[in-house]
C-alpha cells in the first residue's frame, strides 16, 4: 500500500450483517490468523475483484519504460545475435564422462 493510499483510508460502520456472513468472516479471520476487520476487507476485495487487480498492478514494472523502442534495427539485430550465441549448448560440457 502506498503512502497516498494510507492517507486516504476511510472508516465505515456496517450494520445488519447477517449471521451467515458473520460466521464466514470469523472463519476467514481464524483461518488466516488475522483480525475480523482484515478478514472482512479481504473477503470484500476478493468478491469485488480488487484483490486480483492489485496483484496484477503489483507485478508491473515501469522502471525501464524509457528504453522501450529506442534501438535501431541494426542494434536490435546485434543484440538478438549475441543472445543466440549465448544460448548455444556446448555438447562437450554435457556429455556423460566416465
Amino acid at each position: 500500500m502506498t503512502h497516498k493510499e494510507v492517507a486516504t483510508l476511510k472508516q465505515m460502520t456496517v450494520r445488519g450483517i447477517p449471521d451467515e456472513l458473520t460466521r464466514e468472516i470469523k472463519k476467514e479471520a481464524k483461518k488466516k490468523k488475522i483480525s475480523l476487520n482484515r478478514a472482512f476487507l479481504s473477503l470484500l476485495e476478493k468478491k469485488t475483484g480488487i484483490k486480483e487487480s492489485r496483484k496484477k498492478e503489483m507485478n508491473l514494472y515501469h522502471d525501464l519504460d524509457h528504453l522501450s523502442g529506442i534501438w535501431s534495427e541494426q542494434e536490435a539485430g546485434a543484440f538478438k545475435k549475441t543472445l543466440e550465441l549465448q544460448r548455444k549448448i556446448d555438447e562437450d560440457l554435457w556429455k556423460n564422462r566416465e
